[in-house]
């Protein structure tokens, strides 16, 4: 493995039209090279490093605009636009927020997306794919040993994404960074919840090091049953404290009802605390 530099804009060596930097920079996007949020170089730079005119440039730049994949701020650059949010429009996402259901439900297709994305990382993962999710997998240990839970919550998205990035494909990858901006929004649940059960961070950890370890070491099989291991784990934890949440709301509702029919007279006990009663 070398550690020279790959330039992302790479020299045109044909036909130097707009048409021919579109395509470069189309790929770059698919292939979640570039990201959304990314700045590209400043036109002399990237006219340079394409060796084409400016004029060229940015009639590419332009059309890639109207495309919906680039936004353009007047003295402040040119950026890869929000793509990944626009699978999953607002008026879904709003839905989808307003439905208990649909957590469960995106659990279970995650479930299989990640069996399938972790046995393809397993299958085609490249030295420098194994290379990052070593990086990341460092940096979740890091943050497990002494970095606040947040730091690790970050590297838990970074090393799923690492894996679809593995994966080389790219509708998967897409369509998994989608499900990822939905979870990091809170939008289905917030992943604090899960890290908040007794022992569950080393379980998390544990889990990840099983996905981690099947995929370095090639096992398709392995990688699929360990990324589907995770999510029954997540699955059941979500479950757990949605009925804890619906059982502590249901007691709070007989305490409210016991203390309207007993009256005013009645000794109401604070509801953070739990008591036992009295004997004379």
């Amino acid at each position: 493995m070398t550690d020279d530099p790959i330039d992302l804009y790479a020299r045109i060596r044909h036909s130097r039209t707009a048409d021919e930097v579109i395509g470069q920079i189309e790929l770059l996007v698919l292939e979640g090279i570039l990201r959304d949020g990314d700045r590209l170089p400043g036109e002399r730079d990237l006219s340079k490093r394409f060796d084409v005119s400016r004029p060229i440039l940015r009639e590419a730049l332009k059309e890639l605009e109207n495309r919906g994949l680039l936004i353009s701020h007047h003295g402040g650059g040119t950026f890869v636009a929000d793509v990944i949010g626009q699978i999953f429009s607002k008026p879904v996402i709003e839905l989808i927020a307003r439905h208990p259901q649909a957590t469960q439900d995106y659990l279970e297709y995650r479930r299989e997306l990640e069996g399938l994305t972790a046995e393809l990382a397993a299958r085609r993962a490249t030295p420098f794919d194994r290379d990052m999710l070593t990086r990341i997998m460092t940096q979740m240990r890091a943050a497990h040993g002494n970095g606040p839970f947040e730091t690790e919550l970050a590297a838990d998205i970074d090393l799923h994404n690492a894996i679809g990035e593995s994966a080389h494909n790219v509708i998967l990858l897409h369509t998994l960074r989608a499900c990822y901006r939905l979870l990091s929004n809170g939008i289905f649940f917030h992943r604090s919840i899960v890290f908040a059960a007794p022992g569950a961070s080393d379980q998390l950890l544990a889990q990840h090091e099983a996905i981690y370890e099947a995929i370095i070491a090639a096992d398709p099989q392995r990688a699929r049953a360990a990324a589907q291991a995770h999510i029954d784990y997540i699955i059941t934890a979500t479950r757990e404290a949605e009925r804890s949440g619906a059982w502590t709301r249901i007691s709070q509702l007989r305490i409210q009802q016991r203390d309207q029919q007993a009256g005013p007279q009645a000794v109401r006990l604070p509801a953070d605390t739990s008591h036992t009663p009295k004997t004379s």
